[in-house]
């Protein structure tokens, strides 16, 4: 039985989880954890439970819109390519206006959480990452630029900082280093999948840069933000934000991803790009854990041996 147009009532097709689905869950949960290492940062303390909990469930709720957003917007972009034609939208299984209606209502109600139950410095904050990507970017950057990721990976790098401020209701120069490092992390990360999905990419009509300079173009460019970012990830310590414990992991992690990304450059054609892709993923989330184990490690440290 085919779903209809408007009206999922009484019908066996209807899933609730194709709506999970049009949040691109897999990005939110990274976007969630960022967030939390931010929020557990700005103090030697724990965070009270229930800023905790609303500012991840009002962050999480506004990076799910955004989602959403793109998701309505590139419709016609994802049913071309084989990576993204299986969505919600492209498949059939949610109409434009219910995703639009799911849409609003999760920005409605990140505000709302954010804005009375955490602070309205993270409310205008997450408001302006929703805008930056699901509007700014994916309306006029990803159509417009080589450099979309670029400019684009702005909106996303901002959750560490959206963390930070839920906790603190305050802007720091030490979320910024952790704001740096997502967005330095975010061109090689990503140009390492357009190497790979290059041919649809050019079919959609998107200028990613494998498209508009070549993959070996894209490779350099890759192999340049991976040392910048090694450098970059350094931060923490040498503000002294972070401790050895820190330093070790960050310095491990950055030489296997300098070690993949010189790989890529090294090997001709796509072979090593969804290796690369894969990487990034794992050296970002590890990172990120290793800078709660560092922060943790050293509290711990001085309760018991000061």
């Amino acid at each position: 039985m085919a779903v209809s147009e408007c009206d999922f009532r009484n019908t066996e097709d209807f899933d609730w989880r194709r709506y999970i689905d049009l949040t691109k869950p897999k990005v939110v949960m990274l976007i969630v954890f960022t967030a939390l290492v931010g929020m557990l940062l700005s103090s030697p303390d724990m965070i009270p439970f229930t800023t905790l909990i609303f500012g991840l469930v009002g962050i999480g709720l506004a990076a799910a819109a955004g989602a959403a957003l793109n998701q309505i917007i590139d419709q016609k972009i994802d049913a071309i390519m084989d990576r993204t034609h299986k969505r919600p939208l492209p498949t059939g299984d949610i109409d434009a206006p219910h995703a639009i209606y799911f849409a609003v209502t999760l920005i409605i109600l990140a505000m709302l959480v954010l804005g009375f139950l955490v602070n309205v410095l993270t409310m205008i904050l997450s408001l302006t990452a929703f805008i930056g990507y699901a509007v700014i970017y994916t309306i006029y950057l990803k159509r417009s630029t080589p450099q979309n990721i670029v400019w684009g990976g702005i909106a996303g790098a901002l959750p560490p900082l959206l963390g930070w401020t839920a906790a603190t209701g305050e802007l720091a120069y030490e979320p910024i280093i952790l704001v740096a490092l997502i967005f330095v992390w975010t061109p090689p990360h990503f140009w390492a999948l357009a190497i790979k999905r290059r041919k649809e990419y050019a079919q959609a009509g998107i200028p990613m840069l494998p498209v508009t300079h070549g993959v070996n173009h894209t490779k350099k460019q890759i192999l340049i933000y991976s040392m910048v970012l090694f450098a970059v990830s350094l931060g923490p310590y040498v503000i002294g934000m972070n401790g050895l414990i820190y330093l070790v992991g960050a310095v491990g992690l950055g030489l296997k991803f300098l070690y993949h990304t010189i790989k890529l450059f090294q090997t001709d054609g796509d072979a090593q790009a969804m290796p690369t892709f894969v990487y990034s993923i794992m050296y970002l989330s590890t990172l990120f854990a290793v800078l709660l184990v560092d922060h943790y490690g050293h509290y711990l440290w001085i309760y018991y041996f000061s």
